[in-house]
């Protein structure tokens, strides 16, 4: 067949470095199809990227027609079928969101604009890079003639974290778990919700709240846990999630790819139109999505209590204050 192009930014970094084998190697795309890589960073790390190239090479891998890394925007994002948007500023010691905010904004309204430019109409786009789901909706904004519903960020990295936080407790495996959902913000107001996920248990299939039978537990301990993972991980390793972070994407794109098994939905931040819970329009927030021909659309008519409406509007009120300080700094660049 045809090789599709596919964009990795941030091609120097830690999660690229972790992802870029498992996509070369077909566990995204599926092993009869072959892939051309873009590998895009800054001009100081194009030697590191040159070292990447070489590994890439070594690995010998069928599928992997070209491997074409770059500084410039204009070769990066031409005739892309999907683009990985890993790298963003990160936060340094010091350093308010806001001021986060501000760097990144920047990047994604360039690389938003590029897409624009010299992209297929039909490119996916996954941003990785935080703030995600703020760098999602300026990367979008900035790329008017993209349909928005091709754009989401990447919240399976905590989804995958509260499947494995189940369980762990209940002594199953984390395919035995299904339907956890991750409601707004890739931040630590985030809402792990399990109110409707469903686990297997010894061949029966129950609700999870049922099968634990412990609701402090799980309105407690577990949401910390699923919302502070991250930093958990930095304070051990001293180093942010990359493994975890890449496996995560792989689980995204490829559902992206070939959609979601029936009866299971996963969790993306998407474009908030039009959906039925509530959230305000124009957010790019966490939703359970199911995904068929590419496409995905909102699962409909879970019922919402009042402990995950509270927590539902809390984040989508961090969203709205991060969209309007992103908005300020692009309208005075």
């Amino acid at each position: 067949g045809e090789p599709i192009r596919v964009l990795v930014t941030g091609a120097a970094g830690q999660i690229a470095y972790s992802l870029l084998y498992s996509i070369a190697k077909g566990d995204v795309f599926g092993k009869e199809q072959p892939l051309v890589l873009v590998l895009l960073d800054i001009t100081p790390v194009m030697t590191v990227l040159e070292g990447i190239v070489m590994e890439l090479q070594d690995c010998a891998l069928p599928l992997l027609r070209e491997v074409i890394p770059t500084d410039k925007e204009e070769v990066a994002f031409k005739d892309l079928d999907i683009a990985i948007l890993v790298g963003s500023m990160p936060r340094k010691e010091g350093m308010e969101r806001k001021d986060l905010l501000q760097a990144n904004a920047k990047i994604f309204k360039s690389q938003g604009a590029a897409l624009d430019k010299y992209a297929k109409k039909t490119v996916k786009v996954v941003v990785v890079g935080n703030p995600a789901n703020t760098n999602c909706l300026i990367a979008s904004k900035s790329a008017p003639s993209i349909p928005k519903e091709n754009f989401s960020c990447l919240t399976r990295l905590d989804h995958n974290r509260a499947k494995s936080q189940i369980a762990l407790k209940l002594g199953v495996t984390a395919n035995d778990v299904k339907n956890v959902i991750i409601w707004g913000n890739h931040s630590s107001t985030q809402y792990p919700d399990v109110t409707h996920a469903k686990v297997n248990v010894k061949g029966k299939e129950v609700g999870v709240y049922e099968a634990i039978k412990d609701d402090s537990w799980l309105k407690g301990d577990f949401i910390l846990t699923v919302q502070q993972r991250g930093a958990a991980v930095i304070k051990a390793r001293k180093l942010s999630s990359a493994m975890s972070a890449a496996k995560a994407i792989c689980d995204h794109v490829r559902d992206i790819w070939f959609g979601t098994p029936v009866g299971e939905f996963v969790s993306m931040g998407v474009i908030s139109d039009g959906n039925s819970y509530g959230v305000p329009e124009d957010l790019l927030y966490s939703f359970p999505v199911v995904i068929k021909d590419k496409t995905w659309k909102f699962v409909e008519g879970l019922p919402i209590n009042d402990f995950s409406r509270e927590k539902m509007s809390l984040t989508a009120k961090e969203l709205i204050e991060e969209k309007e300080t992103a908005v300020q700094f692009l309208s005075s660049a």
